[in-house]
């Protein structure tokens, strides 16, 4: 409690002065949260921010609100940001949920904690964080944090968490309280904050007009007026002091609470009387008793008192006696004395051996005063203290880091040591922003010669996540350096390739990677160089293609057998080589099983994400359902488990959208889409997941339906070129041509579906599993020429059935059965009902029997048309496709024949084809066969494609112009 608490108000119950309004707004928010909940509800969380200038009593407040929650029944959790330990990642989230949660035995603490123990637990100070595997993300810790606060209020609340000085926070607390404060209205959680509005740094952004429907718009507090200020005098001093004294307390303090209180204090101490005759004198006690004269002040209380208030105020957090004397340089019994002069002067309080700056504003002027080249001295002396080598062993390198952080470069190889050391710890915890900071100060000293490259790695690999640009930047400095090891350099180009393809420069991540690849020292080395390099290849349209690539990875994964992660990620690609190229399915399949082994390690250091991805698509293309979902969500939980919650999640959220689109389950495929955006989101605007999830939740809206709905998509995710120079799954210009299809507006469809075609048969991806544009163009064609139209749908077919994959080949087949007419049609129809029955996807079908049935009924057949409109009917109706169920059923009443109550559609049970080597054999297709088939099939499709140009009035070259290069097509979806 602060001396304006403790003697401006004699009485606890009454009401602070002029702080009617936001004692008022506190008590409506501790009502909401403490009284008496309506039937059926339960308490209600909320905000309650408090800005104002220094001193003008924003501490006594909170003060004032944590006495009055605490009177109610609620616990309380306090912490206040310091100046000095802004660069002290999760200090203010450490200080207020580790008392609390260091009282409970460990099996309790786990229970809180729930699955983020390992990922909350060494921020809070809980348990060291694991040495080996991959660290957390920092929004994963942050959302950890947020699941732990909620687990606190919800079972020992309601809960007040209150922190102090919020401009001062650490950025990750920051973080973590603005993201807490968005959902507090739905737990029995208060946040009150205060904060200094003009020195709020923008990750506190929320806390200007904090949202939520319990939140208040932050509470300014003003000086105090003239009468207040000689109320407050008159209570400290006694009430004979003279209005004219009083008025001039008032102007020589500015009203001031905090200036006003130590004027009084300071007349008291020195004796003078509070009469109108002293008025003069009060000029120079302000002056004495202003932060600004803290060192004339220290002076006159003697070297040694300066010396350990200099000392405290270098600690700036968790003051001990013990610590603050040592700095000092004096014994602990001397300490106390001293402690009490400043006790006296009002400096410096104590809680038993723990110390505590009267006011913040206090221990930013002792600082202040501190000459620099004393101040780098006490920081210097501060991290021998804490550090690693500390006497007792209890220091810690991040410890010492927050005062190295402080002094000026020297050359010290231990400085260099210990930056490092704490980089790595604060690595482990998420905190990279913290990790860059002291590798970019150690770089700064300057690392010895023979460890700058090193140095400059570990900066890259911290700056990766946030800032890939200066990844590429630091890295590339790292490949310059003279003194880089062997092995370390595969390791910097692999990192580097990295980021390169994060910033969307995949082609030039392939190539360096190649030319390391060609002079790498040994084979093994070389071999992990061409599996990233094929990898990035794998997704950049200008290296996909390339007949290079293709000889290269069919040789290397032929020679390998699975024994390693390198091996198994070769074959991996291998297997999704083989399905964008539309190989035997067999083939694909026989790779992937070979690359999952005994099972996939999602979160391992040394290795990205998305060889893993590529795996669980290619089962996805292949029709094993089972492989594909244990592959996903296993993910999906080591992510969630290990605190993954940013880009990978999202890329895995959205990738499961897939594929549970291609199941028929398309409501739970709009979950995860839409999961996967909000997640992207948070990570930023240029995540490339974003597309991915995109693409997804447009494909399914079209499915259920929604077609303005999925415009609406378009629109709001800016999906649209230009693309980024990626090849995702599913393409988004197909997708873009497929919504302008469901829209009827054939010409554009056809145009970007040609486009779509165009791009992706350059690069190798001729396979209608991974994109069904060949069909789509068939029926967006079918307006303008129908032989053309039947020729498309029939090239899809024959890739189709060289694939092998029923839900391939019932897909082109439905389109082909459509674009022919007579009893023809009708039998081609029944084949891809045939093969789609063998399939998982339940939407599919039910669009084949849909189609099927309503040819039927045209063709006079109303038993059978009213049999299979049932099935269709049912089928849409349990995948959530509405408007193909109203459509079924629409047509099934034009039977005339009466709807009977069918068994719900288990998907579960539809059969998959599961094709074998010797099947694959079986179907007659050799390997020495399969590449020169697919060129032929390559070399029909370009021909139907330059008709299509044709017929549409332009060529390849001009369709550039008219599909976005100034923008057309652009423009054209918006509309």
């Amino acid at each position: 409690m602060n001396e304006l608490q403790r003697v401006a108000r004699a009485s606890k119950d009454c009401p602070l002065l002029e702080r009617d309004g936001a004692l008022t707004a506190a008590q409506a928010a501790l009502d909401r949260l403490c009284g008496e909940p309506a039937p059926g509800t339960r308490h209600s969380g909320g905000v309650l921010v408090i800005a104002g200038a220094p001193g003008v009593g924003k501490t006594c407040l909170v003060s004032e609100v944590r006495r009055r929650a605490e009177a109610r029944g609620a616990s309380c959790l306090s912490a206040s940001g310091a100046a000095l330990a802004q660069y002290t990642p999760f200090q203010v989230a450490r200080a207020l949920l580790h008392p609390v949660l260091a009282r409970y035995p460990r099996a309790e603490r786990c229970e809180l904690l729930g699955g983020k123990y390992d990922v909350a637990g060494p921020v809070i100070g809980l348990h060291p964080a694991a040495v080996n595997g991959l660290p957390p993300d920092p929004q994963g810790v942050s959302d950890a944090l947020g699941a732990v606060t909620g687990n606190l209020a919800l079972r020992h609340g309601p809960l007040v968490l209150a922190v102090d000085d919020l401009h001062w926070a650490d950025t990750e607390s920051l973080n973590w309280l603005s993201a807490l404060v968005k959902g507090v209205a739905d737990l029995p959680l208060l946040v009150v904050v205060a904060y200094r509005p003009h020195e709020l740094p923008p990750e506190g952004e929320a806390f200007r007009a904090a949202p939520g429907r319990a939140a208040l718009q932050p509470i300014n507090l003003a000086p105090l007026s003239a009468p207040a200020v000689g109320e407050l005098t008159r209570d400290i001093l006694g009430a004979r002091v003279d209005d004219a004294f009083c008025r001039e307390a008032w102007v020589l303090t500015g009203g001031n609470p905090f200036e006003a209180v130590e004027l009084a204090i300071g007349i008291r101490n020195r004796g003078i009387d509070p009469a109108a005759e002293n008025v003069p004198k009060l000029s120079g006690i302000v002056a004495a008793t202003r932060v600004s004269g803290i060192g004339d002040r220290l002076h006159a209380l003697g070297t040694d008192a300066m010396w350990m208030a200099r000392a405290a105020a270098v600690l700036g957090t968790d003051i001990s006696l013990a610590m603050t004397a040592c700095l000092a340089n004096f014994a602990e019994a001397k300490a106390r004395p001293v402690l009490e002069r400043l006790r006296a002067e009002r400096i410096l309080v104590s809680d038993g051996d723990r110390l505590e700056f009267v006011h913040p504003l206090i221990a930013t002027a002792v600082y202040q005063d501190i000459p620099p080249g004393i101040r780098m001295g006490l920081h210097c002396a501060a991290a021998a203290l804490l550090g690693p080598g500390s006497p007792g062993g209890r220091g810690s390198a991040t410890a010492a880091a927050r005062h190295l952080l402080e002094i000026y470069p020297e050359s010290d190889p231990q400085v260099v040591c210990t930056l490092r050391a704490a980089a790595r710890e604060y690595t482990r915890t998420g905190a990279l922003g913290a990790a860059r900071r002291c590798l970019e100060r150690a770089l700064r000293e300057p690392p010895p010669p023979e460890q700058r490259a090193t140095v400059l790695y570990e900066l890259g690999c911290a700056a990766q996540l946030s800032d890939p640009a200066a990844t590429v930047t630091h890295l590339r400095a790292a490949l310059a350096e003279p003194h880089l090891d062997v092995e370390v350099r595969s390791q910097v180009v692999i990192r580097l390739s990295q980021a390169l393809a994060y910033c969307g420069r995949l082609t030039e991540a392939a190539r360096l990677l190649a030319n390391e690849a060609r002079s790498a020292s040994d084979a093994k080395t070389g071999l992990r160089l061409w599996m990233w390099q094929l990898m990035w290849s794998a997704f950049s349209p200008e290296e996909a293609g390339a007949p290079a690539r293709k000889w290269r990875l069919t040789r290397l994964a032929d020679r390998v057998a699975g024994t390693d992660l390198t091996e198994r990620c070769l074959l991996g690609l291998r297997a999704w080589d083989a399905v964008v190229r539309g190989e035997p399915v067999a083939t694909p399949l026989s790779f992937a099983m070979r690359a999952v082994g005994n099972g996939v390690n999602w979160v391992d250091k040394d290795w990205s994400v998305e060889v893993h991805m590529l795996t669980a698509l290619t089962f996805v293309a292949c029709e094993r359902p089972d492989r594909a979902e244990k592959l996903f969500t296993e993910g999906i939980e080591e992510y969630e488990r290990r605190g993954w919650c940013g880009s990978h999640l999202a890329y895995a959220y959205a990738l499961l959208g897939y594929f549970r689109y291609r199941r028929g389950l398309l409501a739970d495929a709009e979950r995860c889409a839409n999961k996967a955006l909000r997640l992207a989101s948070r990570v930023g605007p240029g995540v490339t997941a974003k597309w991915y999830a995109a693409g997804t939740l447009i494909k399914v809206l079209i499915a259920r339906g929604q077609i303005k709905e999925a415009r609406a998509v378009v629109h709001c995710y800016h999906y649209r070129e230009p693309f980024p120079p990626v090849l995702f799954t599913p393409d988004p210009r197909a997708v873009l041509g497929e919504l302008l299809l469901a829209e009827g507006k054939y010409t554009e469809a056809a145009l970007a579906l040609s486009a779509a075609g165009s791009r992706l048969e350059d690069c190798g991806i001729s396979n209608p599993a991974c994109s069904g544009w060949l069909s789509r163009l068939a029926l967006a064609c079918a307006r303008h020429d129908l032989g053309l139209a039947r020729s498309l749908a029939g090239q899809a077919v024959a890739r189709a059935e060289r694939f092998g994959a029923p839900t391939a080949i019932g897909q082109a087949l439905l389109a082909a059965g459509r674009l022919t007419k007579g009893d023809a049609g009708l039998a081609v129809l029944e084949r891809a009902v045939n093969e789609l029955e063998e399939s998982p996807s339940a939407y599919q079908l039910a669009c084949a029997l849909a189609a099927y049935g309503s040819r039927l009924r045209r063709a006079g057949h109303a038993r059978r048309a009213a049999e299979e409109l049932h099935r269709a009917a049912d089928l849409a109706a349990w995948c959530h496709a509405d408007s193909l169920a109203a459509r079924a059923s629409a047509e099934l009443a034009s039977t005339g024949l009466p709807r009977r109550a069918l068994a719900t559609h288990d998907a579960d049970s539809l059969t998959v084809r599961e094709l074998t080597v010797a099947e694959r054999a079986a179907d007659g297709w050799p390997n020495d066969r399969i590449s020169a088939d697919l060129r032929l099939g390559t070399r029909r499709v370009k021909a139907l494609l330059s008709s299509v140009y044709a017929k549409l009035g332009t060529d390849r070259g001009g369709l550039g112009y008219a599909l976005g290069s100034t923008g057309n097509y652009g423009r054209s979806v918006s509309r």
